[in-house]
């Protein structure tokens, strides 16, 4: 399902991601564990009104989701202590 891109910008800020300008016209949104940046990333385009699926893919497989656990990230469902938790018992994250 498509998502406004405000929508998921303002999700992933609730979640811990931060947020800084890359090239080529796009954020790069980062996220942040006890104040410091991890590997887990994606990026939002300046221009897109909304974000399709395609792209809503895209962006899961980076911050180490499934689509629909990056859907519940952004509809908040999924809680930031909860998504911490999937990326430490993954090993994508480490304290």
């Amino acid at each position: 399902m498509p998502f406004k891109q405000k929508v998921v910008e303002s999700g992933l800020k609730k979640k811990g991601f931060g947020q800084s300008e890359a090239a080529h016209h796009r954020y790069f949104y980062y996220h942040t564990l006890d104040g410091l940046k991890t590997s887990v990333y994606t990026y939002t385009s300046h221009g897109n009104k909304e974000i399709g699926d395609y792209l809503i893919a895209q962006m899961a497989k980076q911050c180490q989701l499934s689509k629909r656990e990056f859907e519940n990230l952004i509809e908040c469902p999924l809680k930031q202590p909860e998504y911490e938790k999937l990326l430490l018992k993954s090993g994508k994250i480490r304290l």
